[in-house]
């Protein structure tokens, strides 16, 4: 039903249907309010509370002694375990929902850096496939460890940290990488798989639906890192991520435009205007589109290993997984895109 050019959902739709978008709710809440959520909650505890203010003192400890951890500990875990399997991330992964491909298999014994473009406004493929046990991940790779790497800003916001590391997520940190990089992991993984979206933060504002526009000409330090430790690239694309949100874009050069870059420079967090639906219209609103999300693993890019590896090694590099980057989006996109022969890779 349609009212003053407003979509309204029907209502007799299945509670299954309401239980995943309100999974898929609550995600965006998080992931958009999370981290300031985090300072404001512990100031209002250390200076509007009697009691709790001392275990907030107890918990900035905490955080000096666990700020550079990078390993799941014994206790996060079992939590971990239980939220990648829970019964919350299987309502947000169907609501999409959301779908791993694999083009070929991956020796279980090796280190790898998964490169995964777009980013999107939520990088929410990332999430569902990787950040989850839901789609089979752990069955299409056996083996593999996987651990997704996410802003290392927001492992600065107090409690917020804590979701994060609950989660399992990596910050984007060199010391971070390097170890993730170069370790071993705990059994009964026998190796990793490391998640990065290159693009960042940066690459949100380029994020309109049935576009693919990718900022990786200027990011090559994944590529210095691969080199440095010796692991294959392994190429990602989701196919449907940049549907599952519009944004009000203003141009370049604007005042408005310009604030966002100030804000994301200064804090690291793109403030953008989200056109997704709302719980019962789907119009407008915060809540991510029901759009199918599809994320295809391509085939390893091998690398040695140069410990110091020269500009021009780096530049050689970044330009074969460039041209890998675009073989896999091609092949695959005819599969998942419709009009494919009009939509390409559009490097910013």
């Amino acid at each position: 039903m349609e009212i003053l050019g407003v979509k309204f959902a029907p209502l007799n739709v299945p509670l299954n249907r309401r239980l995943e978008t309100l999974s898929a709710a609550l995600w965006i809440l998080i992931c958009a309010l999370g981290y300031f959520a985090g300072y404001i909650l512990t100031a209002y505890f250390l200076f509007f509370t009697q009691t709790i203010r001392y275990f907030v003192l107890l918990y900035f400890i905490w955080m000096y002694y666990d700020w550079n951890k990078f390993d799941v500990s014994k206790i996060r875990r079992k939590f971990l375990r239980w939220i990648r399997s829970c019964a919350w991330n299987r309502y947000f992964c169907n609501y999409f929902p959301i779908k791993l491909v694999k083009t070929t298999d991956l020796d279980p014994n090796k280190l790898y850096l998964f490169c995964s473009f777009p980013h999107g406004i939520v990088p929410t493929g990332v999430y569902g496939a990787f950040g989850t046990d839901i789609i089979g991940c752990r069955e299409l790779f056996p083996g593999l460890e996987f651990r997704v790497v996410v802003l290392d800003q927001l492992f600065k916001s107090p409690l917020f940290r804590e979701y994060l590391h609950l989660n399992g997520a990596l910050a984007s940190t060199p010391e971070c990488m390097n170890q993730q990089l170069s370790t071993r992991p705990s059994p009964p993984y026998t190796g990793k798989a490391t998640v990065l979206v290159p693009g960042g933060a940066a690459e949100v504002f380029g994020c309109k639906p049935g576009t693919y526009r990718i900022l990786i000409k200027r990011r090559k330090g994944f590529v210095k890192l691969a080199l440095q430790n010796g692991n294959p690239l392994v190429p990602v694309c989701s196919f449907g991520e940049t549907d599952t949100f519009d944004q009000l874009s203003w141009p370049d050069g604007s005042f408005v435009k310009r604030l966002q870059e100030f804000i994301r420079k200064k804090i690291g967090i793109p403030l953008v205007v989200l056109v997704g639906r709302g719980f019962f219209q789907y119009t407008f609103g915060l809540i991510p589109r029901r759009k199918p999300i599809t994320v295809v693993v391509g085939s390893p890019m091998e690398l040695p290993k140069i410990e110091e590896p020269t500009r021009e090694q780096v530049e050689e590099y970044h330009e074969k997984f460039v041209n890998h980057l675009v073989n896999l989006f091609e092949h695959e996109k005819h599969k998942y895109i419709e009009n494919a022969d009009s939509v390409h890779l559009e490097f910013v």
